[in-house]
């Protein structure tokens, strides 16, 4: 590993500190807290529901439902209430109670029970759950979340409907949604970007870490009214409590080893504290080795036959890392602050000759990350006047990889950012509730090396937001728009493809002005059925990368140039020079619509969508290549070796072009008895550029089908996927074929000394079929992992 010093920029921590403490101040009102709400929650047949979750919105405080569904909420003020109850098995209910002067008691709620999940959304501003969102959005929390965890986040989300992985083995996978990644599918930690270098590249690996989240949730289409412009394609929030909001005393862990790259991971995850006191830590370990490459993999096609290799090479990967966090939690709020810090060690897959064990050479290239990450987060409730709530997040992120090849120092990337919001949010008013948004970002990205493919810059976004929501009978009406400005300031860099062209050219500051709306609606036509309507003008502020690369990317291979360049073949020799047209913001015209049946023994969730984006950035492959002296030694190499090798590193452009996506997406699922649960999904995406060619790199049609078992201390789960051969390609793409994959998961519970353990097996491709990703640039040379049997055991007390 590598070390580094970490400079906070303290007076903007300062800042931040000062806003949110002299908010916390305000909670400590003269309002008196005397009334409470007592009551019963139970199922249409009036059966007591027991571990029901009632909470009145706006408040952290929660209380769950003992075995006769009985509740009581302490210390609340006078006022109107929204009473909100959740249950797992059930759909959730919201209710408005006014409270007097007195205490209420013999309140009833009725659920209706849903053979689908229905969870609470963290990643909007309004409160809203799954069946209630006009926008489709995919929620993973619970056991769900700790059976699908793997070491990558898009690994963990790839068999969600809507939402496929980059799959770079198994390394560097990142969520794609809908045809959309990079800097267009925002990652967020509770809320605020995570800050690394994974929208850079599809070889950068996301720095969060699955397996100490309580939940992750996916806005599947355009989230830039909540998060701006790298958001156009949707987010992805990872939730975890590392800035508590709760005193009780909760802790779980896992251990967990797999064979098929003989991967050992740990994890443990504590909470405490007192009245006022919260406190929390967790922590996590992961090592694994290469991957174990499905036996009719030939990774020689087309080429003289050879020793097929077992492993792919540089698919290892190490990692570990630690938070910790404490909040002083009060009657109206909390104010908490975390650290944490981790690091990952990771091979690039790739870049090597073959051997007769792997794919690729012993050392290849490596990638050593570090990411330092401090988060402030606070809510203070109001009872009176015009605000009603002021929730605020800060998050100071200090990321830094290098990439090693062979053994040598290549590129470092460093990113430096801070983030500051505030949502406002105002009491209700003739109906409608909302909040607005003050939203302020800072990045300071840098690569430095030979091989470091874009000059530094500095990305610098500021953004004020509203959005209301009303109840017009059955219907949910929601509104809002944004309004944002970016500026990228980017160092002076050098470009040409030889010695003699070689020039230094510098840039004038980029300025854009994002704007944003949304139209959204609910409509609850009929007992347990609603359709969902949502359409969004969004726009995104293209990355510095996106603008100003030039230079050999090592992790993909590939040779990037920039939108801000102009690039062509004279004479077989290439020329560049700087582009006389000014950059565009990306424009999204999009139109989303959901159907939804949500209670009873079938369910069922149809989205269909349609965006249409003007002067979309994406990456044209130019039928050029680059030949540096780095591959000309490697090609004598080769040739000596025996091997034939592509004369240089392929040049890949920044190009702007409109783009029409639109697909459709379907889940349903039914209860066929009390103790087995089927559900089929399917998903299909077509991306088409405007002058009729395919955009590269679109995931396939794919279809799945799930049969689940629940007993009393056993459960079960059978999943076959089949994806579609994938023959709408992009220029110079080749086709992929289709595959299927087949797993299973079992889970015995029991309980030792009072503590609740879960004892698991996984078994993951049990076909050992060959399944190549459409979707990853290397799909060629890693397919996805063969066989793979895990086993574990996690507890909780």
């Amino acid at each position: 590993m590598f070390s580094k010093n970490i400079t906070l920029p303290y007076n903007k921590v300062f800042t931040a500190c000062a806003l949110c403490l002299s908010v916390s101040a305000l909670s400590y009102t003269s309002t008196v807290f005397s009334q409470n709400i007592s009551g019963k929650i139970v199922n249409h047949q009036d059966k007591p529901i027991s571990g029901a979750q009632v909470k009145i919105n706006g408040r952290e405080k929660t209380v769950t439902t003992d075995e006769q569904g009985l509740f009581t909420i302490e210390n609340l003020s006078s006022g109107k209430v929204e009473l909100h109850t959740s249950a797992k098995n059930y759909a959730h209910d919201n209710q408005y109670i006014i409270i007097n002067q007195d205490d209420i008691s013999g309140v009833e709620i009725k659920l209706s029970s849903s053979v689908m999940e229905v969870l609470d959304v963290y990643a909007t501003p309004l409160h809203t759950s799954t069946i209630e969102s006009a926008l489709p959005v995919n929620v993973i929390a619970g056991d769900d979340l700790k059976l699908k965890q793997a070491s990558t986040l898009g690994e963990t989300l790839k068999n969600e409907v809507g939402v496929h992985s980059t799959f770079y083995g198994s390394v560097a996978s990142s969520p794609i949604i809908r045809g959309l990644d990079g800097p267009r599918v925002l990652i967020t930690q509770n809320g605020l970007d995570a800050g690394d270098a994974s929208r850079v590249g599809p070889d950068h690996s996301v720095a969060t870490e699955t397996s100490t989240a309580t939940q992750i949730e996916v806005l599947r289409g355009p989230a830039t009214l909540f998060y701006g412009s790298g958001a156009i394609g949707g987010v992805v929030n990872i939730v975890d409590n590392r800035v508590p909001t709760s005193s009780d005393t909760v802790a779980d862990w896992l251990l967990q080893y797999n064979d098929v790259s003989n991967e050992k991971q740990g994890s443990f995850s504590v909470q405490t504290g007192n009245d006022n006191i919260a406190v929390h830590f967790d922590a996590f370990w992961r090592d694994a080795g290469d991957y174990v490459l499905p036996k009719d993999f030939d990774s020689h096609a087309g080429e003289e036959e050879e020793t097929q290799p077992t492993h792919l090479a540089s698919s290892d990967s190490q990692s570990s890392g630690f938070t910790l966090g404490s909040s002083y939690l009060f009657d109206q709020g909390f104010i908490g602050f975390s650290y944490g810090t981790m690091s990952r060690d990771y091979g690039i897959p790739g870049h090597a000759a073959h051997e007769e064990e792997s794919v690729g050479i012993e050392e290849g290239t490596k990638a050593e990350m570090e990411q330092d990450r401090f988060q402030l987060l606070s809510e203070v409730n109001f009872d009176q006047g015009f605000i009603k709530q002021l929730a605020s997040k800060f998050a100071y992120t200090d990321y830094q990889h290098q990439e090693v090849e062979d053994g040598a120092l290549g590129t470092t990337f460093k990113n430096k950012s801070n983030e500051l919001k505030f949502d406002i949010f105002h009491q209700e008013y003739k109906g409608w509730q909302g909040a607005w948004t003050l939203h302020y970002k800072h990045s300071d990205f840098e690569a430095i090396g030979e091989e470091a493919f874009s000059p530094p810059s500095k990305t610098d976004s500021f953004a004020v937001a509203w959005l209301e929501e009303k109840h017009f009978g059955d219907v949910l009406f929601q509104l809002g728009a944004r309004v944002e400005r970016v500026t990228i300031d980017a160092d002076d860099t050098t470009i040409g493809f030889s010695d003699h062209e070689i020039e230094q050219v510098s840039f004038s500051e980029q300025s854009f002005t994002p704007l944003s709306t949304s139209l959204g609606l609910v409509w609850d036509y009929q007992t347990g059925y609603n359709i969902g309507l949502s359409l969004a003008v969004s726009q995104r502020a293209p990355s510095a990368v996106e603008l100003f690369s030039f230079g050999s990317h090592i992790g993909t291979g590939t040779f990037e140039v920039g939108s801000m360049y102009n690039i062509e073949d004279e004479g077989g020799e290439i020329h560049v020079e700087l582009s006389s047209q000014d950059p565009n913001v990306e424009s999204s015209y999009s139109i989303d619509l959901s159907w939804r049946k949500f209670e009873g023994d079938l369910g069922f969730v149809v989205n269909a969508f349609y965006n249409q984006i003007n002067d979309y950035y994406y990456q044209q492959d130019t039928g050029l290549v680059f030949e540096s002296e780095h591959d000309e030694h490697e090609e004598e190499e080769h040739e000596e070796d025996g091997h034939d090798d592509e004369d240089g590193t392929p040049i890949l452009a920044y190009l702007q072009n409109d783009v029409d996506m639109y697909g459709v997406e379907a889940e349903v699922f039914y209860q066929v008895s009390g103790s087995l649960k089927a559900s089929v999904f399917g998903d299909y995406i077509k991306a088409k550029l405007s002058d009729g060619g395919d955009l590269p790199r679109i995931p396939p049609m794919r279809i799945g089908t799930s049969l689940q078992y629940q007993g009393n201390n056993f459960d079960g789960e059978l999943n076959v996927n089949h994806y579609f051969e994938q023959d709408n390609i992009g220029s110079l793409e080749t086709v992929t074929e289709s595959y299927s994959m087949v797993d299973i998961n079992m889970n015995y519970y029991f309980d030792a000394s009072g503590n609740d353990l879960v004892l698991y097996v996984k078994g993951n491709n049990l076909t050992d079929d060959v399944g190549k990703v459409h979707s990853s640039f290397l799909k060629d040379i890693s397919p996805l992992p063969g066989r793979n049997f895990s086993v574990g055991i996690r507890g909780s007390f």
